[in-house]
């Protein structure tokens, strides 16, 4: 028995006879065409081939990319080592002989794996350089792309992880033939990529395989964990603007430079500019880019001009765009198309009637779309004493570095806090912290941009929100506030998907969703245009939004037996008392108090004072 296994560990020669390889029917372009990322991305298939000594971080490295990768749609799966010797190889020890026969095979499936059209990543010390060349070999052979990725650590720092006790065993003679130890690990003399995992973060190393992967042509640009913000660097602004003098010009509207904050901070990235009509159509019946991956990119951000700007700029073949007489931007290649708006109201809101107030806007704007890459001269500062506050995806990503965070769940609102809505934030990182968490961090983000009459201004809402902080009702320590520069569409399920996408791209991987998510009532029959579960829901099936965990509203009201806000329970209804936006806007008015434990004190002060003079102005 011995000797057969030994034979079979040892030669790799071929024995079998009377054999033909029979080759699939179905090519790897097919295979591209139905394996991940919508079809349009081509073959992924490869394999990525993780080598260093034990406790470089191999395994974790695989792992955590596996994961990555398939939150983008794109298929991989990890052979680890330790996983592989409880099935395939669990015949085989950890002699030479054995350890060569461990690598030929994982060499082999791994091939199977890319030859399937999925990214294959292997785990596996493989200390000897024959051994890896040996499986590069294989896949060349079947012209397959092959990644030797050398997890470079200092064997001190590998000591120092040694989870497993390894090392410790090793050093007090109990494991012979250890790596690193008393048998010799052969560096790769010219690997694919170098991860100096003792000085890179974990995400940084997924990222370095991800360019790779890229520039390979392997995985698409959209892969990159990357902001694209269209604002040119400031060595460029000054030509630039110069140039822009020179150019025709179109006169734009806030709304439109609200727009040009969105595309110039990376806030729609990978999006270049104002869409053209290509992805304009894409945005609209398809809710994502499909072009180099699917994007979600939920709502159309276009740029509305009149027939005369058209037919003037027709064949230029860039322009100036101009606010309030001042050049924010310049869009090169404009592209003009018919701005059909009764068919993109009703595909964007699931309505067109024209008292909705940004479909009012859309019919009020140009009869033309221009869309064309965008370049955006400076940063957009509105000087209304809130500038700080409006952080770029960027700095936000650098700002939750420096905090060290683990994890970043994010709040969107564009209504003042109360203590329900700071409920659920608490109880969200409560969760986290209970799932292992170290450190989460709250990306409390109020919207910034146009909101309709009716909402409390944004100045208000920001002394709501900082007077919430003050009285620590959220830990200041752990929490971000930020303006998103966004305007409000109200456009339900629709634009909440819009809302979860940006603050992914600003490195939240936790979106918080809440009831009826950028609704509001109908304008004739004041009922809610959406039915108010339905964002929750579309979030948690919406394509390329599965990087980020979605985590569901849960109603809160005020307890009455507890003075405070809860989460409602159903079977104690009659304790819990619903105070509704008007209901609030009432007392507010008349300067009546709520229930104690419904608002911080001053920031229901911040509340009541907007209200009492709005009403004072009124009268």
């Amino acid at each position: 028995m011995a000797t057969a296994m030994n034979t079979a560990s040892g030669d790799s020669k071929m024995r079998a006879t009377n054999i033909t390889y029979q080759p699939s029917r179905v090519s790897r372009e097919q295979r591209g065409q139905i394996m991940g990322s919508g079809g349009r991305s081509g073959f992924h298939g490869c394999t990525i081939w993780f080598t260093g000594l034990s406790g470089a971080g191999k395994s974790t490295l695989a792992f955590n990319l596996e994961d990555y990768l398939c939150s983008k749609s794109l298929p991989a799966y990890t052979l680890d080592g330790d996983n592989i010797r409880h099935g395939l190889n669990k015949n085989l020890g950890f002699s030479e002989t054995d350890r060569e026969e461990n690598i030929r095979r994982i060499g082999e499936v791994a091939k199977l794996f890319a030859d399937g059209g999925i990214v294959a990543l292997t785990a596996f010390i493989s200390p000897f350089r024959k051994d890896r060349i040996q499986a590069r070999e294989i896949h060349e052979k079947a012209n397959l792309k092959f990644f030797e990725i050398f997890v470079d650590a200092p064997i001190e720092v590998c000591e120092s992880r040694d989870v497993k006790g390894l090392y410790k065993k090793a050093r007090a003679g109990l494991i012979k033939g250890f790596t690193g130890i008393d048998q010799d690990y052969e560096p790769p003399l010219n690997p694919d990529l170098v991860l100096k995992t003792g000085s890179m973060t974990l995400s940084d190393c997924v990222q370095a395989i991800i360019h790779l992967l890229e520039s390979h042509g392997i995985v698409p640009e959209s892969a990159k964990d990357v902001v694209k913000p269209l604002q040119v660097p400031q060595e460029l602004s000054a030509s630039l603007a110069a140039e822009a003098q020179l150019l025709p010009s179109v006169e734009i509207s806030t709304l439109d430079l609200q727009w040009v904050q969105v595309l110039g901070e990376g806030w729609a990235t990978p999006l270049s500019g104002f869409m053209r009509e290509r992805e304009y159509l894409q945005s609209l019946h398809f809710g994502c880019l499909v072009d180099g991956g699917v994007i979600n990119q939920s709502v159309p951000i276009v740029l509305p001009v009149t027939t005369e700007d058209k037919e003037r700029l027709t064949e230029e073949k860039a322009i100036a765009l101009k606010h309030a007489g001042k050049t924010v931007a310049i869009l090169r290649n404009p592209e003009f198309y018919e701005q059909r708006k009764e068919e993109r109201a009703s595909r964007q809101f699931g309505m067109s009637h024209p008292d909705h107030p940004y479909i009012k806007m859309i019919n009020e704007s140009g009869d033309w779309l221009c869309g064309g890459e965008l370049e955006v001269l400076e940063r957009i500062v509105w000087n209304d004493g809130l500038d700080q506050y409006r952080l770029t995806p960027n700095e936000l990503r650098e700002k939750f570095r420096e905090m060290g965070a683990d994890a970043v769940f994010a709040f969107q609102l564009r209504n003042p806090i109360h203590n329900g809505h700071a409920l659920l934030m608490q109880d969200t990182r409560k969760t986290l912290l209970e799932r292992g968490y170290k450190n989460p961090v709250l990306l409390l983000h109020p919207l910034g941009g146009w909101t309709k009459d009716d909402d409390v201004p944004l100045p208000t809402r920001i002394e709501q929100h900082k007077a919430v902080l003050e009285e620590k009702v959220l830990d200041p320590d752990s929490t971000v506030m930020a303006i998103f520069p966004s305007p409000m569409m109200y456009a339900g399920p629709t634009e909440v998907q819009w809302h979860c996408k940006t603050r992914m791209i600003a490195g939240a991987n936790f979106y918080i969703v809440g009831r009826d998510p950028a609704g509001m009532p109908h304008p004739v029959t004041k009922k809610d245009i959406y039915e108010a579960t339905h964002g929750k829901k579309v979030l948690s099936m919406a394509p390329g939004l599965n990087q980020l965990e979605i985590v569901p509203f849960r109603v809160a009201a005020y307890n009455t037996k507890l003075q405070k806000m809860d989460f409602f329970d159903p079977e104690k209804k009659e304790d819990f008392l619903f105070i509704s936006g008007t209901k609030m806007r009432g007392f507010a008015r008349t300067g009546e108090l709520p229930p104690d434990g419904f608002m911080a004190p001053s920031a229901w002060k911040v509340l009541a004072e907007f209200y009492q003079n709005l009403a004072a102005q009124s009268s």
